[in-house]
């Protein structure tokens, strides 16, 4: 059956738009300038869910600035069709791609052709403009990073955070569970003293601590939005006051303390606060890595590795090796670890490139970040549901490492000094004998000396 379409028009004439969709001539256009990444990499949801909220906003804050323009009447259609989009009922109506204008304009135009088509729809009448009154008092160029602020502080705030604060409930549950074991520490990949199993623990969580500290840190200049100041950071054709009031309705519709931006020329240009939060990711992912690593090199084995720990066994590790049992969790965190700090450079380039009074890499800045932020928080959960959570210490194995560990040694350095422990150390490697066999050898201590200097429980 044929596709059937209407014809649209814009400012460089008519278009042929798909009969049953919503978006307009500008987005059609687009839609056909921009092949690019075969429609698998279209513009994130959360942005456009985050300019279905900043239109309904603007519409308000209008309707208050502007009543004989704002009427009652289209600021309840803008709303009403900004309310489907961010409840996702209108998604197949947001069909570009990423890659498209880097101020992301025709973005920017298809939420206010969907809004007007929609809005029209619903009023029964041809009642909405898509520039004159959905994009009343706005711009592009400050809807766009506003959209962005919005999308990346949800993100941080209803993502990340959460599945953050579920990994560290389980790793303070951990070290609850094995503060009595008492494991071979390692440096270097090398033995080291003994510690805790619970201090080891302590470590990872402590390292996610400081990582949602850092993450609400970031969050904080987020909040700053660009709304309000139009084409270039004057505010032209923006009503004294609009910039205020429409943050505080944002403030008030997501329940994050949203500000207008002071210096909008900065808001406009500069990515900073999109730099610097990723850049709280990006330590996130770099924690999360090297917990991954620790806790799959605990694991390793099952007979000829570390095997200090087991995690849940998941699903068959190999093709042809029947029973073998892999650390799938942990090599998917530490992938999305890998993805993230791509990511990062991806975002720190597209932010050095501003010129100007505009940067113009948004969209792929908005991409990168909110698919650092969606991977990190489903990774998260991941992980902490299908290993975190069911690992559990095999205290008899760490009980012999602790035991055979040359690195004891060390507590002997008070007592008989650094170079003759150095020496006891040597000669119990080479001779495949006990610290203490050795050290009586050497002529260092008596058996009874030794075992009142001897106590590994205590050097951790």
């Amino acid at each position: 059956m044929a596709e059937k379409y209407r014809t649209e028009h814009d400012s460089m004439g008519e278009v042929l738009v798909p009969e049953d969709r919503y978006w307009g001539a500008q987005t059609e256009r687009s839609r056909n300038n921009f092949p690019i990444g075969s429609g698998r990499e279209p513009m994130p949801e959360e942005i456009i869910r985050a300019f279905a909220m900043l239109k309904a906003a603007a519409a308000r804050a209008n309707r208050e600035l502007r009543p004989e323009r704002m009427t009652e009447e289209k600021c309840g259609a803008i709303c009403a069709a900004a309310e489907e989009i961010r409840s996702g009922r209108l998604r197949d109506h947001f069909p570009l791609v990423v890659w498209q204008t880097g101020s992301g304009t025709q973005s920017n135009m298809n939420v206010n052709e969907v809004i007007a088509n929609r809005g029209n729809e619903i009023a029964g009448k041809k009642l909405l403009h898509p520039n004159d009154d959905v994009n009343m008092s706005q711009s592009s160029n400050d809807t766009f990073p506003t959209a962005m602020h919005i999308a990346f502080a949800l993100a941080l705030e209803e993502q990340v955070l959460p599945a953050l604060e579920r990994l560290m409930e389980t790793m303070k549950r951990l070290e609850a569970e094995n503060g009595d074991v008492l494991k071979c520490g390692r440096t270097h990949l090398q033995d080291a003293t003994p510690i805790w199993f619970s201090q080891e623990i302590s470590g990872w969580r402590a390292s996610l601590e400081r990582d949602a500290e850092m993450i609400r840190t970031a969050c904080g200049p987020l909040r700053e939005l660009a709304l309000g100041g139009t084409a270039v950071g004057t505010g032209l054709n923006a009503p004294e006051g609009f910039d205020r009031l429409s943050a505080g309705i944002l403030a008030e519709m997501t329940g994050i303390p949203f500000r207008t931006a002071e210096n909008k020329f900065h808001a406009l240009t500069s990515r900073d606060e999109a730099v610097f939060a990723h850049g709280a990711l990006k330590a996130l992912a770099a924690d999360l890595m090297k917990t991954a690593n620790d806790i799959r090199w605990l694991a390793s084995g099952p007979r000829l590795g570390l095997g200090e720990i087991t995690i849940p066994e998941n699903e068959p590790g190999s093709s042809i090796m029947p029973g073998k049992v892999n650390p799938t969790q942990c090599e998917q965190v530490t992938m999305v670890a890998v993805q993230v700090a791509g990511n990062d450079t991806a975002i720190g380039m597209a932010a050095s490139q501003g010129n100007f009074e505009l940067n113009v890499f948004l969209p792929v800045t908005a991409y990168n970040f909110l698919q650092s932020a969606r991977l990190l928080a489903e990774s998260m959960d991941s992980f902490n549901e299908r290993c975190v959570s069911g690992i559990r210490a095999n205290r008899q194995r760490m009980a012999e490492n602790v035991r055979n560990s040359l690195m004891l040694v060390t507590v002997l350095n008070p007592v008989i000094g650094y170079e003759k422990a150095a020496r006891t150390a040597r000669k119990a490697y080479q001779e495949g004998i006990s610290l203490k066999e050795a050290c009586i050898a050497l002529g260092f201590l008596t058996g009874d000396e030794f075992d009142e200097a001897f106590h590994p429980e205590r050097m951790a």
